[in-house]
């Protein structure tokens, strides 16, 4: 088959690690299929692929009108069997087979109105150009592919697709993470105990209620710090400007080897958040031997198993028992920690690419 692949999102966050883990494992187990990598100019020539993995220039950005006019043009060019798409961002007008991968649905559950720079035309047009190009990958697409069971049953209630065409592909732990060495902590600033979190601080990401349930638990806990890691600028900056704070630690956008030490370093890691369509951050803590207590919405449970203790993210108190209970137990800590180390084992990039490659030659 000859198959192209849209990695134009490649050094983007969460659909980014997606995007680059799928193409390194899909490198290792197979060697048969012909592969297109559709790339941005500016990650053209920092990518190293294997002889049957061929890189094509598409330096068009993502949500935009170029992306619908354009793009079909450069993929119609390299005449396919199969595009898999790893985002709901397929041009309308493109008439291939491809396969799309939906993440959550977030976009659709938590409008982004209060913290968008657009006017409230702009802003309303953009929502409902969303929902027409979701609906068209959905409907056009020959398979799905979901990270978590939860998305899948959102797809199927939400939006009528039928469980045939859905293929839950579970999400992993980059191996690089896990192998990078640790750094000081003292580099950023920051001393034990404390409790951490990593990701954006978008709103349903709930950030603000951690801070709020921190600030109740820096009462009993005199000596405690909260450490906040992410990179995305907007929704942070507005996050720092509101609660200004000695005992909460921003650390901007972190390296391989800052986020293994602040794993390893912390009490706990906490996910507050109020939907996730899987929870990479769960895993990778689990990984590097950190207790972590979560969110029960969305996927989260479904990530974490019996590895995690979970709270009502709409209930403050409820949070502030469940990371207290963390706080207060060493045997309740080492027993996550157990526990974490043998969930992480069930995930793997390799199964999802694996998994992966039996979609694109199903269709």
């Amino acid at each position: 088959m000859k198959i192209a692949l849209d990695a134009r999102m490649l050094n983007e966050s969460g659909i980014g690690r997606y995007i680059r883990n799928l193409i390194k494992e899909l490198q290792k187990v197979d060697s048969e299929n012909e592969y297109f990598v559709l790339l941005l100019e500016k990650d053209f020539n920092s990518l190293k692929l294997n002889e049957n993995f061929k890189k094509v220039l598409a330096d068009i950005r993502w949500y935009g009108l170029a992306e619908q006019i354009r793009l079909p043009s450069i993929i119609n060019k390299l005449k396919p069997d199969l595009v898999h798409f790893p985002h709901f961002n397929v041009p309308i007008f493109f008439k291939g087979k491809f396969v799309v991968t939906i993440h959550d649905l977030i976009h659709q559950h938590f409008q982004m109105r209060r913290a968008t720079l657009h006017d409230p035309l702009t802003y309303k047009v953009k929502q409902i150009g969303y929902k027409v190009i979701f609906k068209n990958a959905i409907k056009k697409s020959e398979k799905i592919l979901v990270p978590s069971n939860y998305v899948k049953n959102l797809l199927t209630y939400d939006w009528g697709v039928k469980n045939e065409k859905i293929v839950v592909t579970p999400e992993a732990v980059d191996d690089k993470i896990i192998e990078k060495s640790q750094i000081l902590l003292k580099r950023l600033n920051i001393r034990q105990p404390y409790i951490f979190y990593v990701g954006n601080a978008h709103p349903h990401k709930n950030v603000e209620g951690l801070i709020r349930v921190f600030r109740e638990l820096r009462g009993k806990y005199q000596y405690l710090q909260l450490v906040l890691a992410g990179g995305d600028h907007y929704f942070w900056q507005r996050v720092r400007k509101d609660f200004q704070d000695p005992n909460i630690i921003y650390t901007g956008t972190v390296s391989d080897e800052e986020l293994v030490a602040l794993y390893k370093g912390a009490k706990a890691f906490v996910m507050p958040s109020f939907e996730e369509g899987f929870g990479i951050p769960l895993l990778e803590a689990m990984a590097c031997g950190c207790p972590v207590v979560s969110s029960n919405a969305g996927a989260l449970q479904e990530v974490g198993g019996n590895a995690a203790i979970y709270f009502d993210p709409h209930n403050l108190e409820d949070m502030i028992q469940k990371i207290s209970q963390a706080l207060n137990s060493e045997n309740l800590r080492k027993s996550l920690i157990e526990k974490g180390k043998q969930r992480v084992k069930l995930f793997s990039w390799e199964k999802l690419a694996r998994q992966t490659l039996e979609v694109y030659h199903s269709v």
